[in-house]
């Protein structure tokens, strides 16, 4: 890992690549979603990488070390995904996000909802989608996603051994299968 970084900062020192401030090629193309986005470093002293962060609707990549992302742009990955509004999100999420990835080095971690508005989650309840009138996502306090590979079983039997404290719920349809967790009361259960 160590040689492709220190391979990559020699691309970089020629000017071959983007500086973190510039704006990705592999930006978001939904119109409800900032253009911009951060390149990760790549000093040569930089963390080893632990996996990429993909939010599904918009297919943004975003890496995954100690030091990245920032909790700003983890907010702004996690932003409603219908009027692009962000909400702060509570710093645990990133960091049980992290600790999973160490045990899953390089996996691809699938963001499925973040944050989500009220009047999103009131359409999504609306529509018949599970969804609580009162959901944490609308207080920046919950994430659904799925590990690549891993079966959303496995993550919540992972969240707990981490001593996770909060709220779990296992989504298991042919259709869509992830993990959520939240920051509210310990509790489980099993979507649809």
């Amino acid at each position: 890992m160590r040689s492709l970084v220190m391979a990559l900062c020699g691309v970089v020192a020629s000017g071959g690549f983007a500086t973190e401030a510039s704006v990705d090629v592999n930006a978001p193309r939904s119109a409800g979603f900032a253009a911009k986005k951060h390149a990760p470093s790549l000093e040569a002293d930089a963390p080893d990488l632990l996996g990429t962060l993909v939010q599904t609707h918009t297919d943004e990549h975003v890496a995954l070390d100690d030091a990245l992302p920032t909790a700003a742009r983890f907010e702004e990955l996690l932003a409603d995904r219908a009027t692009g509004q962000h909400h702060a999100i509570d710093p645990r999420l990133l960091d049980i996000v992290r600790q999973l990835a160490r045990r899953h080095l390089g996996a691809r971690i699938e963001i499925v909802s973040g944050y989500r508005s009220e009047k999103l989650n009131e359409v999504l309840r609306k529509k018949g989608h599970h969804v609580a009138t009162h959901s944490q996502h609308t207080l920046g306090h919950a994430l659904d996603f799925r590990i690549v590979g891993v079966s959303p079983s496995d993550t919540e039997r992972e969240l707990r051994d981490l001593g996770w404290a909060g709220g779990i719920g296992v989504y298991l349809s042919d259709s869509d299968r992830f993990t959520h967790a939240d920051v509210g009361p310990s509790r489980r259960w099993n979507g649809l």
